[in-house]
């Protein structure tokens, strides 16, 4: 036991006063004696024990009162066990993703953890909250009561090494007590690193009941036909034990497609047949599991003629007319003395059809146009040199050329990975007509080839950057060195090699990623496009590219839905928004991970161990009930002891 006031200990001196008192009142008197009093003296002593009796009584128990109210008012206590940590600052760590959506035993679990801050969190504590994208420092339960009511769910993944990181970077005098409540998934037990020996963790994981979910993973456009789009829509179940799940297409919240699925395998593939026209809507099923992956939205632009020139001689480019027709693009060919350098930056894509040299001024116009967004498809010349080619490509990266060889070679191998093929094939095919080349050049690429040769070696590699693409291929393709030309290959190539990301196809974005989205139109240097729909508008970071703005939205918009692109009061183009589906397998909670670190129950549980570890146990109020207990003996004593 110990003191919090040891001093006041001094006053126990005062115990001496009732001693003396009692003394003095012990003391003898001169004995006289007379006659008749035989029976007075039989009475006398009978009295006079009784009477010492009582004084020692009350002696003691004035005695233990004034000991007990000494004691008391020098507040006494026992030390508790986790004395050192009682200065300790505490933060709360609370996940926020759309994992925590799932349904515990008393409702989902993210409002159940905020309903048990709000009513076990003791008022006088101050700690410092952070969620997925929110920090509140150095608050109290009161100041932060509105906010936590209010919290949302957010699309960022819950990772803990970056929320440790801001802790740590918080610097204080003293040791952190952190409470991380999450459901533990995405936890990976190779990232949980040991953390610093002034951080003591404790991890609160509530615990869904629910775990098969069903989510909508992407849309694309498998087929595209005269009148209609075939679009395919992949799901993606996570449990086990499915029932049926309804599924429905909605175009500005128009019915136009509606079915029931059923899942044999944990991955599943619907097609839809729609007009071919623009589209801005959504899919949706409907299950038990997460809601926020029961909705994917996406865009379909209007259809605009892709703009292609070739640059070459008419008579090596006319197998392209063939493949850029009049009703999907707007095709010419120019030769290199003919050539309109204005021109170019118009171009959705630019064809060198086989030039014998590439003039310098070409050169620096093509570095332009690639780095706004144009799409450049280079076809080597047998008589180009290899230094001009080489000196060109280093504008756009790592693709250089080597040696001229007159060796006949088979193109064998499709990447069928490569975007170039994404929604081509069907079915993976190994055996075809293999087209071939009678010579070409050697070409080194750091980027997987699209298309390769019998040897091994590169026939069409590709460049890419956030916007735009160059293609490269390893010989001429004319009729008399190859008969690429005649390969049923060639028109998906060539297709897809013109087609800019998003000058048609599906606009589908996720939030958070920072991939870049191009519009078609003309700005004057102050103006500026904005975002919108009828619940949330903003500015995204953007860029003029002559003829195009390039658009960044980073961790805009706060909430997935359809939107519109303006300047000003003019609409000029449909996007989509989605949260990243990182957070719909539920059965990836992985609460064993957590086997080195403290656990508790719940809010209350954690409160009530840090307080019985931490806060001294106070036995003074004993010593004052002792006090009241030895006041009341004494007038007992005094009233009913004679």
């Amino acid at each position: 036991m110990q003191f919090r006031h040891p001093e006041i200990l001094y006053f126990l001196f005062l115990l001496i006063v009732p001693i003396l008192v009692h003394l003095f009142q012990f003391r003898r008197f001169k004995k006289e004696y007379f006659t008749n009093v035989r029976f007075l003296k039989a009475l006398s002593v009978q009295t006079r024990k009784s009477s010492k009796i009582k004084k020692w009584l009350l002696l003691s128990s004035r005695l233990l009162l004034l000991s007990c109210i000494i004691i008391a008012f020098a507040q006494p206590y026992f030390k508790a066990k986790d004395n050192k940590n009682t200065t300790n600052e505490l933060y709360i760590v609370l996940d926020n993703s759309f994992s925590m959506q799932a349904k515990g035993q008393k409702g989902e679990l993210l409002k159940r953890a905020v309903q048990e801050l709000l009513e076990d969190t003791p008022e006088n504590i101050n700690f410092t909250l952070l969620t997925n994208s929110e920090n509140y420092w150095n608050t109290d339960i009161k100041s932060i009561r509105n906010t936590l009511q209010n919290i949302k769910y957010n699309a960022i993944p819950f990772q803990l090494d970056p929320v440790m990181a801001k802790i740590k970077a918080h610097k204080s005098a003293f040791k952190k007590d952190i409470v991380i409540i999450t459901d533990a998934v995405g936890l990976d037990r190779k990232k949980l690193k040991k953390r610093d020996q002034d951080e003591l963790t404790n991890f609160i994981i509530p615990k869904a009941e629910q775990k098969n979910n069903v989510a909508i993973d992407s849309v694309f456009i498998d087929k595209t036909l005269d009148n209609f789009y075939e679009i395919t829509v992949n799901l993606s179940a996570y449990g086990s034990g499915f029932k049926p799940v309804p599924i429905a297409i909605y175009n500005h919240n128009n019915l136009i497609a509606k079915t029931v699925v059923d899942f044999e395998g944990k991955k599943k593939s619907l097609n839809f047949t729609i007009p071919k026209q623009a589209f801005h809507g959504y899919v949706s099923i409907t299950d038990n599991g997460l809601p926020y992956d029961n909705v994917l939205y996406f865009s379909i632009s209007e259809i605009k003629k892709v703009n292609v020139v070739s640059i070459g001689e008419t008579e090596k480019s006319n197998f392209l007319s063939r493949i850029y027709t009049d009703d999907e693009f707007n095709f010419s060919n120019s030769t290199i003395g003919s050539l309109d350098y204005n021109a170019i930056e118009k171009q959705d894509a630019v064809v060198l059809n086989e030039l014998d040299e590439i003039p310098q001024a070409l050169q620096s116009t093509l570095k332009s146009f690639v780095q706004k967004g144009g799409n450049l498809i280079i076809i080597p010349s047998a008589k180009t040199p290899v230094s001009n080619l080489n000196t060109f490509l280093t504008n756009f990266g790592a693709v250089q050329f080597k040696n001229f060889e007159n060796v006949e070679k088979l193109i064998t191998k499709i990447n069928f990975n490569h975007p170039l093929f994404s929604s081509v094939f069907e079915n993976k095919i190994n055996n075809f007509q293999y087209p071939k080349t009678n010579a070409s050049f050697t070409l080194s690429s750091s980027s997987p080839a699209a298309l390769s040769n019998d040897d091994q070696s590169a026939f069409l590699s590709s460049i890419s950057n956030d916007i735009s693409t160059v293609y490269v291929f390893s010989a001429p393709i004319n009729t008399a060195n190859s008969n690429f030309q005649q390969s049923p290959l060639i028109v998906p190539v060539f297709y897809k090699m013109a087609l800019n990301n998003h000058s048609s196809g599906i606009n589908n974005l996720t939030i958070g990623n920072s991939n870049p989205f191009l519009v078609d139109v003309l700005l004057s240097k102050d103006a500026v496009l904005n975002v919108k729909n009828t619940a949330e508008q903003f500015i995204p970071i953007q860029q003029i590219l002559n003829n195009k703005v390039k658009l960044i939205f980073n961790d805009y918009p706060e909430q997935a839905g359809n939107f519109e692109v303006f300047n000003r009061n003019e609409k000029l183009e449909n996007i989509s928004f989605n949260y990243g589906r990182t957070e719909s397998d539920l059965t990836a909670a992985n609460e064993n991970v957590l086997s080195d670190y403290k656990t508790s129950d719940s809010i209350a549980s954690f409160f009530d161990t840090l307080e019985t570890n931490r806060i001294d146990n106070q036995i003074w109020k004993w010593f004052v009930i002792f006090a009241l207990l030895f006041l009341t003996i004494e007038t007992a004593i005094i009233r009913f002891v004679k």
